[in-house]
């Protein structure tokens, strides 16, 4: 569920928070349908499920993953149906995707979720997710200098994680005995 517990701990503010979550998914749901609609398509209850799967996460996720959690829930979305689903919802604005490099692409939704950058594993997948108010800064500073006005912008940092780094060590660490 997209954020569903109270980040208080306080139990009587869960409710509250589920109905503003619901609001706000209601009017992400209507915009992508207008959205769609413009472009002559139709908002399909399988669109509707994936919109929904989409959005009940604050994780990054492949349209494999979102492909697979229907197949196991023996619910029939199509693999194609779910690639241009997610295509039609970066397009709109609805998601942000990242891009691994090759074909692998990981996906968020923007609903809710301030501004952050992210660090990305190239062995992995791995996303994490950072806010640095030292690189905001530079690029408004960069921007100025140039006379330019930012509107948005997208940093990802691409290397190796924690968890590959000390595999990596490992296995050259046990490749001399």
């Amino acid at each position: 569920m997209i954020d569903s517990e109270p980040s208080s701990g306080a139990h009587a503010a869960l409710p509250t928070r589920r109905v503003a979550v619901a609001a706000a998914f209601e009017r992400v749901e209507r915009e992508f349908e207008v959205f769609i609609r413009r472009k002559g398509l139709k908002l399909t209850s399988q669109r509707r499920r994936i919109l929904k799967r989409v959005f009940a996460t604050n994780r990054h996720f492949t349209a494999e993953e979102i492909h697979e959690a229907f197949r196991r829930g023996r619910d029939e979305v199509s693999r194609a149906t779910v690639y241009r689903t997610l295509s039609l919802l970066v397009e709109g604005g609805f998601l942000d995707m990242l891009e691994l490099g090759g074909d692998t692409k990981r996906y968020e939704h923007i609903l809710g979720r301030e501004h952050h950058d992210h660090l990305m594993c190239i062995r992995c997948g791995h996303v994490i997710e950072f806010q640095e108010e030292r690189i905001e800064q530079l690029q408004e500073q960069v921007a100025k200098e140039h006379g330019f006005r930012i509107t948005s912008h997208s940093l990802r940092i691409f290397g190796t994680c924690k968890k590959c780094l000390a595999e990596a060590d490992g296995r050259v660490a046990g490749a001399g005995g």
